[in-house]
């Protein structure tokens, strides 16, 4: 019975995280009408801008329809536009004067370039006296799609899987991104720059808020160069398409024109605010956790880099960690996988699977799940493992080590049973893990 209550304690504490990140509870968090005047406000409730006048409201991202809904009904009659861009997997109908595109996800299409299109000539044609509007969550990178100058998307869809299997962290990845991109890397600011202003409201999955990775920045000044993205390649072992290695030589020597930096005047009537984060469902997933009972500590560190060391760190310190009384660990992030050939999994599964090894025998349970209700080409959330795993695993005639080495963890563990699958849940946060051991 103790893995039973444990792996209910657990899926309740990623309910919690899931719920306190919904979009249009974060929406109101930045933005608020002050009779006929819209007001921008920070993370603690400061106030950052006001506007009075029309508003064209554009973005992208995994949970940006939720966003869009939730600006809509703010901005009200102010809106005199819009166009925002989903995921396919995202199906839903048009807002009041805010069209809905979509597009590919990590690895964009043509719907997503001729959706970016169209969301630039929208910014492009904003009157003086309009204010852009930007909603931005995870996700964003991929379906904000215009490639520069002699980079085509064939290109772009080359380098973003290679990438992708190399294990990139996210803030590298969005380095060479941005250096292919006429709308990353403050690209969206520039286009937007005879507007009235342009104020950007962020839903982050970026360990730290770093607002120049989140969707690759689109609306703020670029610390990034043309040398970073390629430095990027060589560090990853990625030899890029012929036309994306020309351009990024050229761009390092001088001969294309960099990303706007600090200082840039482009940015001076740019804000932007991020309404949430990975902090604020880790905070959500721990209270939640107290809520059951439990002496909960919240891992230090954002999770990063190999996914699967980190699944056997976290599951070794939830079974050694001190005290007599049941216990918690709650950690936040992105990890990575270098993924093999054939294998099927997320970066959640394998960190889990990996975390399975580490809890034979064990009364403790592992739970990992993206908080957009997607891992990897998967139909879960991610997976919640526990002492008997593995033995569940052997006794289907599958070998766990051998599945976590071939990055091949969803055929185990929907053997095992230990699938999360929760639908996409409409916003995007990054990864949640929720350990738990029952007391000694």
């Amino acid at each position: 019975m103790i893995p039973a209550r444990l792996r209910a304690d657990a899926e309740a504490c990623f309910a919690a995280a899931v719920a306190a990140v919904e979009p249009g509870r974060l929406v109101a968090r930045g933005l608020a009408r002050d009779g006929d005047t819209l007001v921008l406000r920070g993370r603690t409730g400061e106030e950052i801008a006001r506007h009075c006048g029309s508003v064209c409201v554009v973005g992208a991202g995994k949970a940006v329809v939720a966003m869009a809904r939730a600006t809509s009904a703010i901005v009200g009659r102010d809106t005199v536009g819009g166009l925002v861009i989903a995921p396919h997997a995202v199906v839903v109908g048009d807002l009041d004067l805010i069209r809905i595109a979509y597009g590919a996800h990590p690895v964009p299409d043509t719907a997503g370039v001729a959706a970016t299109r169209e969301l630039l000539e929208l910014v492009r044609g904003s009157a003086a006296v309009t204010l852009v509007l930007v909603l931005l969550s995870g996700g964003a990178s991929a379906l904000l799609v215009a490639p520069c100058e002699t980079v085509t998307l064939a290109d772009k869809q080359v380098l973003t899987r290679d990438l992708l299997a190399a294990g990139a962290e996210i803030a590298a990845l969005n380095a060479v991104r941005k250096h292919c991109s006429r709308i990353k890397g403050g690209g969206l600011a520039r286009a937007a720059a005879s507007a009235n202003g342009c104020w950007t409201l962020v839903i982050s999955d970026v360990a730290g808020d770093d607002l120049t990775t989140i969707g690759s920045g689109p609306t703020v000044a670029d610390p990034t160069t043309f040398a970073d993205a390629l430095g990027v390649l060589a560090r990853y072992g990625v030899t890029p398409p012929p036309a994306v290695g020309d351009y990024l030589r050229r761009g390092a020597a001088g001969e294309v024109h960099e990303t706007p930096k600090p200082g840039n005047p482009i940015f001076a009537r740019v804000r932007a605010t991020v309404v949430g984060g990975n902090a604020d469902a880790m905070a959500a997933a721990a209270a939640e956790a107290v809520r059951r009972g439990y002496t909960v500590t919240t891992w230090a560190e954002p999770l990063a880099g190999d996914a699967a060391a980190a699944g056997e760190r976290l599951a070794r310190a939830v079974r050694s960690w001190p005290g007599s009384r049941p216990v918690a660990l709650v950690a936040g992030g992105e990890t990575t996988v270098a993924a093999r050939p054939g294998g099927l999994g997320g970066r959640s599964q394998h960190l889990a699977l990996a975390a399975a090894l580490q809890l034979e025998g064990s009364a403790a349970v592992v739970l990992a799940a993206g908080s957009d209700g997607i891992d990897g080409p998967t139909e879960a959330a991610g997976a919640c493992v526990d002492g008997e795993t593995t033995r569940r695993a052997r006794a289907a005639g599958l070998d766990p080590v051998a599945a976590l080495a071939a990055t091949d963890s969803h055929r185990l563990l929907a053997a095992t049973g230990d699938l999360l699958v929760t639908g996409p849940t409409g916003s995007n946060v990054a990864d949640v893990v929720v350990a738990l051991r029952a007391a000694p």
